[in-house]
């Protein structure tokens, strides 16, 4: 499963109280690699700096004001923008078939 991270060094001017979206991206990461069994890959891209067709989309839209950023997006879906929680990733997740690790207690 991918998830993509859109966003700028500097933070969201709406978004004051939100961590850069790459740290964001670590974050999440760190965060689903430790919830998660499966491979969970997060890509960060810079506004400036699309990849991809859908990368250039979702950029635009952003510097267009129709998205904050960060933005978080897995298979055309908007799973987050401005202060990322974790709980609907989580959720849209488990609904696509991953599975949370086993904690032994």
């Amino acid at each position: 499963m991918e998830l993509t991270v859109y966003g700028a060094e500097a933070v969201c001017a709406s978004c004051v109280q939100a961590p850069p979206a790459k740290a964001t991206a670590e974050w999440l990461e760190a965060a689903l690699s430790r919830k998660f069994d499966g491979t969970i890959s997060v890509r960060y891209i810079d506004l400036n700096k699309p990849e991809t067709a859908e990368d250039r989309t979702y950029c635009a839209k952003i510097l267009d004001d129709d998205y904050f950023y960060p933005l978080v997006v897995s298979q055309g879906k908007v799973l987050g923008e401005g202060f990322i929680t974790l709980k609907p990733i989580v959720h849209y997740l488990i609904e696509h078939g991953m599975c949370l690790r086993q904690t032994n207690q």
